[in-house]
Formats: C-alpha cells, structure tokens, sequence
C-alpha cells in the first residue's frame, strides 16, 4: 500500500486560489472525490494534503476546510502541510497555534515563485529555525535554487526539511546539470527528507517513459537513501504528464528489482514514521 505526502484539493467555492487563472489545465475543481475513487484502485491507503498557494487571507481556512474533510468515514486526508508566511512577522504566533493543531503536520513556502531574497531574509530565516522538531518545512525551489535552500538549510539544522517533486528537473529539457550536483549536495545535510513526486509533470506530456524519468529517481534515491525518501503523487498537477494512475504504475516499474524493504519504506513506511501517522 502507498501513503501518499502531497495530494493538493482543489475547491473554488470554498477557496480562492490566484495562481489558477495562469494554469488553464488546472482551473477547475479537483475534489476528494474524484481522488479517492482513483487513489484506491491505486493502492493508496492515505494522503496528506498539501497547501495550494491559496490566497494569503485562506491559509488557516483551507486547513479548516480539509481538516472538515478528513472527518467523513471515506476521506483519505490523514493530515495536512500547511500553507504560511515566514517572511511575515506573525509566523510565531501563527507556528503556535498550528503546534497546538496535531492535524498539522508540517509546513511550505513555494520559494520559486517569490523573488530569492524572501528566503534569504533574516527574518525568514530566523522563524524557519523556530520550527525545529515536530513539524516538517517543504522545500519547493527549482534547480538552480537548491543552493539558497541548502543555505537555508545550514541555518536551521533542528528544523526537518522535504526536498519536494526531487528537486524539480527539467526532464522535458533532458538537463540533468547542475541538478544533479546540487542533489548529491543537499542530500548531504542528515536534516533533508526527498520526495520522490510528480515527476511526470516535469517531461513531455506526448513522449515519456519510464526509463526517462529513471536517471532523476534513481539519482534522488541513491544520493538520499532508502531511509529518507517519500513518495508523492502532486495530484491534479502530475494530470498534466499522464494522471495518478500512470504515475503510480511508473512508480512500481522504477522500483522492480527493489527489495520489498526498500519499496515499503519509499511508498508509506518512512513517511509514517517521520510524520507519526
């Protein structure tokens, strides 16, 4: 069975979510639902909801809001990585009241699509430490940013990070430098979890393969290890390379010849472990 550790809702009468009207593919309503039924058949047994860039006045709403659909006898929510501002001064008020919320399981800034100076703020910086343990901080940077989150990183080395979507390489491109470096790089610090997801969405939508997305899963698992990878689906976004089923089947490809060790602590067993659940 699979655990899945980023599984974005999409709800537009509940929520407003600016960023949608750029993505045409995605400016729809992606309900529980329709996950669930397809998640399933999949083999996944439970999901943590991911924030979705909602707008700044929804953050604590849309975790109300799953937090309501993870009560339903049939929801697959078992938490949720909330959405915040560490750039803001109200992040520790805002980190308290979350500690006091055990459905809150961790936290993300979407970095690349914020100028690089908000996360080499001094205040940024100072509250990503103030996380420290019991909670988790995502990391969504694009290549080329790894660096600034590895400095990041140093900074806070209580705090427990996830490298989301393997460090985001542009498998469309076929470039695999420097991507690769800054992967052996930030794979170094103990403190780094990488996420092994939708990493469909990254290659050509009409031309993929299996072996073409191998070369980056296999760097991210080999440079990790198998006791500090989880797996993702980024449902709706990996809709944009094939869907949720097609990413779960090119999951177990990329693992035949694993041991059954290794495939259950990528699927769901570190994840249950480093998030309690």
């Amino acid at each position: 069975m699979i655990f899945d550790t980023h599984l974005h809702l999409i709800d537009r009468q509940a929520l407003h979510y600016p960023w949608l009207s750029s993505v045409p593919a995605l400016n729809r309503d992606f309900l529980h639902e329709q996950y669930a039924l397809e998640a399933r058949r999949a083999g996944i047994e439970g999901a943590f909801h991911m924030e979705v860039d909602v707008h700044p006045n929804d953050i604590e709403a849309e975790t109300a809001h799953v937090k309501a659909l993870a009560t339903n006898a049939d929801s697959l929510v078992r938490g949720a990585i909330a959405s915040c501002r560490p750039e803001e001064s109200g992040f520790p008020a805002y980190l308290d009241r979350v500690r006091s919320e055990p459905f809150v399981k961790g936290f993300r800034r979407v970095l690349h699509v914020v100028p690089d100076d908000v996360s080499e703020g001094a205040l940024f910086r100072e509250n990503i430490r103030r996380i420290g343990g019991g909670l988790t901080f995502d990391l969504c940077v694009l290549p080329h940013q790894i660096p600034k989150a590895i400095a990041l990183i140093d900074l806070a080395p209580e705090t427990t990070f996830v490298l989301d979507h393997c460090g985001v390489p542009d498998i469309k491109g076929g470039i695999e430098h420097p991507w690769r470096e800054h992967i052996a790089e930030i794979s170094r610090r103990p403190n780094v979890v990488a996420k092994i997801s939708g990493i469909v969405a990254y290659a050509n939508p009409d031309e993929w393969s299996v072996e073409t997305l191998r070369p980056y899963a296999e760097h991210v698992i080999t440079s990790f290890g198998w006791d500090r990878v989880v797996w993702g689906s980024d449902w709706p976004v990996c809709t944009l390379g094939g869907g949720l089923s097609t990413w779960v089947a090119a999951t177990h490809a990329l693992l035949a010849g694993t041991s059954i060790d290794e495939r259950s602590q990528l699927l769901s067993a570190n994840a249950k472990r480093l998030w309690r659940v």
